[in-house]
């Protein structure tokens, strides 16, 4: 009984590596020539299987606590597990996907099917943010029920929303979403935000009272409109409230 929360870890850990997989795995849909003999840049469509995987391994992150505390199965080896999967599932998986639209964003450009690795080098910025998030979180037990700085699954799963807002091309984003410069200052936030010392509220209930959850009640009815209007374009929307509403309780905190 013991093993069955590690056997979630490890679950968590597998679809993380199904996604770097799937999001590596271009084959032949990344460049067409146009009718004018210039190169277009088309999503790989595993890509978006490696979001999918992403936020399967996010799922299977929540259950494996729930499962260690429904069998009282709790151990330092589990937590240290946790965070090696989270590394692989929230970290590089995301990064990958990262790494594959920087490659999208230069093919249009001049020269751009021979572009230099290290103008898509920074997409490792955000593992290595997330690796240190968790080192961080690891030694530091007064994060129970508050956050400093994004943890790395939300982040990871903002990532992973990309290419399936892409798929769908909500409100005609792409072209601002496959813009390298928008990359590289997502890469670069995000990355920022996992490892400030920010603080932000951990979505867990001490009890059921309005009074005391309301930013949170907040956080999930915006999350259940925002997910009926706006579909994948509500990840990155919601992930944006929570850290202003997290701010916002921090510094009403602060002031009494």
């Amino acid at each position: 009984m013991k093993q069955i929360p590690n056997l979630f870890t490890l679950l968590n850990l597998v679809f993380g590596c199904m996604a770097v997989i799937l999001i590596l795995q271009t084959g032949e849909t990344l460049v067409t020539s146009s009718e004018q003999g210039t190169w277009v840049a088309q999503l790989p469509e595993k890509i978006w299987w490696g979001s999918v995987c992403i936020g399967i391994a996010a799922i299977v992150d929540f259950l494996d606590g729930f499962v260690a505390r429904l069998f009282k199965a709790t151990s330092e080896i589990g937590a240290q597990l946790d965070s090696l999967a989270d590394v692989v599932s929230f970290g590089v998986a995301p990064g990958m996907i990262f790494y594959q639209l920087l490659r999208i964003s230069f093919i249009g450009t001049e020269d751009g099917l021979d572009v230099s690795i290290w103008a898509l080098m920074p997409a490792v910025i955000f593992p290595c943010a997330g690796a240190y998030r968790l080192a961080r979180f690891n030694v530091d037990k007064s994060q129970a029920y508050g956050f400093k700085g994004v943890p790395i699954p939300a982040a990871g799963l903002v990532v992973a929303s990309l290419p399936l807002i892409l798929l769908y091309n909500y409100f005609d984003l792409n072209s601002i979403l496959l813009n390298k410069w928008t990359l590289y200052a997502m890469i670069i936030l995000l990355s920022w935000l996992m490892v400030s010392t920010l603080p932000l509220m951990a979505l867990k209930f001490k009890d059921f009272s309005i009074k005391n959850n309301l930013p949170k009640f907040i956080l999930l009815i915006v999350a259940v409109v925002a997910g009926i209007f706006l579909k994948w374009l509500a990840v990155p929307v919601v992930f944006l409230l929570y850290v202003i509403l997290s701010l916002a309780v921090a510094k009403k905190e602060a002031a009494h």
